[in-house]
């Protein structure tokens, strides 16, 4: 049975091996090629999405999304807005109410997306909510994912510039991680609801408590 606990260390995650997403990665630039990218995504069971901005270093400065990331366990397609702006088939896939859709901290994500194009999201599963009904206090993406997968999601892109013409391969793998790890994560909290776990209480290690 899986142990988890209920607020992860942030000082054990450096120690940790890193995950990475060992998929197939493909930069959408056109809106034709946005076009497959929905269809083929719109088969999936499953997937997870994010966002990523270029970050501004000056006061009150700020930059528009510019780039969507959707994953479903196997390919991430990475939108790349800023330079084939907002296609009518991604509005379509925001605003999907049949698939499940995977996000953390998503309604921030929901809402510098609405900068770029009006839309009504569809059906959205926040990530941080799953994880709370089975005890889990973290909030962050790699404290979660540590918790759960005992592996490191790596923040060293986070501040790099998303609108550079073309991005590093660094960058994708980054990119594709983040919003594949919400698959991840939410597939095997579902599991762990059916299957069991233990919850250790951290501020209390001697107390656990077992579902399942």
């Amino acid at each position: 049975m899986k142990k988890i606990v209920d607020n992860y260390d942030k000082n054990l995650i450096g120690n940790l091996p890193r995950a990475v997403f060992q998929g197939r990665i493909e930069v959408v630039v056109s809106e034709n090629a946005a076009k497959r990218a929905v269809k083929h995504l719109m088969k999936s069971p499953v997937l997870g999405f994010d966002t990523e901005t270029r970050p501004s270093f000056k006061q009150g400065v700020q930059h528009k999304v510019a780039l969507l990331q959707v994953a479903s366990r196997d390919i991430c397609f990475l939108f790349r807005l800023n330079h084939m702006g907002f296609p009518k088939c991604l509005v379509a896939l925001l605003e999907d109410t049949t698939i499940t859709k995977v996000g953390l901290s998503w309604h921030d994500d929901l809402r510098s997306l609405s900068k770029r194009k009006q839309f009504h999201a569809g059906t959205f599963i926040e990530l941080q909510d799953v994880a709370a009904q089975i005890g889990i206090n973290d909030k962050s993406l790699q404290k979660l994912y540590a918790n759960l997968f005992g592996e490191k999601i790596s923040k060293a892109q986070r501040l790099s510039n998303w609108e550079i013409d073309n991005l590093s391969e660094a960058q994708k793998q980054y990119a594709a991680t983040d919003a594949w790890a919400c698959v991840r994560l939410y597939e095997e909290i579902e599991r762990m609801k059916k299957e069991g776990y233990e919850l250790i209480t951290t501020k209390h290690e001697e107390n656990h408590t077992t579902q399942g």
